[in-house]
């Protein structure tokens, strides 16, 4: 790795692994998986706006150590977290002659991550995984803790698995080649890493707006990192969402999650309706009485200055209420909501009258 690098360990007893998190670090993923002695036969999982330049990169990396390499190439966007995707997989991983000993290596987003980690815990009964994450989004939440699966039509990441990494393979080198609007998507996820474990680092990022906004190595590297040992920390304790302490990594993801659903999946990226949601959930808790709204009005004033949207778009409440409905976190047909009682700290509270629900979503 470069000598600007960090590593973030997630200690799971005999599943612990580490994220490595360096720039300009992708060509050395070959070496880094040759010194495990193990690795003879790789399939990479890409999408097609990153098989060129990053998977390629990393297929290089592994024919430069000798290792036998597939890539398979799936369609981009949220319509591939789809069943119908996850057995065009198997059928492939079959075909490729797929076995126990075969790395899956996810190259690409959290749709990438999420979907190529599910095939690897389902194929043969469970394959090792490397995530390599190409989004901030991915970078800092999704390739982080395990959590993976597809979508179905009524609800999304509905069917799934906890099937932790071998390792994280993280550079920010890659996010210079990111649209626009998929680095600012990301950056939300950011913002609830401040809002839910630490206020401190809510401050730092509102003194680096502008860093943030340039697209700075050295701040982007210290993001990534503290948001990664914040998760890694909340896994650690809670991987299966046994304890409700990882439910609080779903801030805003409530909302979002209807938004993404009613709106289409893809019309509105997983992190601008995070944005959105995490002002939705925080103006609940004003009408709860839980926080006051300079809680609120500081999350709205940060997510603005980093180009992301705070206001609800032109949906319809019913339905939006109705996909909350379907979400993982419904306890008995009643509503559950990660809400914030301070900056830095959240709850998980139960039944929330809709009609509180419906308040904030006009």
């Amino acid at each position: 790795m470069t000598a600007a690098s960090e590593i973030v360990r997630v200690e799971l007893g005999s599943r612990s692994y580490e994220i490595h998190i360096g720039t300009g670090s992708l060509p050395q993923l070959g070496t880094q998986l040759a010194m495990t002695g193990a690795a003879q036969h790789v399939v990479l999982i890409t999408d097609e706006h990153v098989e060129r330049p990053h998977a390629e990169t990393v297929a290089a990396s592994l024919a430069d150590v000798d290792i036998e390499t597939d890539l398979v190439v799936v369609p981009a966007g949220e319509t591939s977290k789809s069943i119908d995707v996850a057995v065009d997989l198997w059928t492939k991983l079959v075909e490729l002659e797929t076995d126990r000993r075969t790395r899956l290596i996810a190259v690409g987003g959290g749709v990438i991550g999420d979907l190529a980690g599910f095939v690897a815990a389902t194929f043969a009964r469970g394959i090792s995984l490397i995530q390599v994450p190409t989004t901030l989004l991915a970078q800092v939440d999704s390739s982080v803790g395990g959590k993976v699966g597809i979508n179905l039509p009524l609800a999304k990441n509905i069917v799934g698995a906890f099937w932790q990494p071998e390792f994280v393979w993280i550079d920010t080198a890659v996010l210079a080649t990111l649209p626009e609007r998929e680095y600012r998507a990301g950056l939300a996820e950011v913002v609830k890493y401040g809002v839910i474990h630490d206020k401190s680092f809510f401050a730092l990022l509102e003194e680096s707006i502008d860093a943030l906004n340039a697209h700075d190595d050295a701040v982007l590297r210290t993001i990534v990192s503290r948001c990664c040992q914040i998760k890694a920390d909340v896994v650690a304790q809670d991987e299966k969402e046994t304890s409700g302490l990882r439910a609080t990594l779903n801030y805003g993801h409530t909302f979002a999650h209807a938004i993404e659903q009613v709106a289409g999946y893809g019309e509105i990226l997983h992190g601008e309706a995070v944005a959105m949601g995490m002002i939705c959930a925080s103006r609940l808790a004003e009408t709860m009485g839980r926080i006051d709204a300079a809680v609120t009005e500081r999350q709205q004033r940060l997510l603005a200055a980093l180009e992301l949207p705070t206001e609800m778009p032109s949906l319809d409440a019913e339905e939006l209420i109705a996909a909350m409905q379907r979400d993982k976190k419904v306890a008995a047909g009643r509503l559950r909501f990660i809400l914030p009682v301070r900056l830095g700290h959240v709850e998980l509270v139960e039944d929330v009258p809709p009609q509180y629900v419906e308040g904030v979503l006009g």
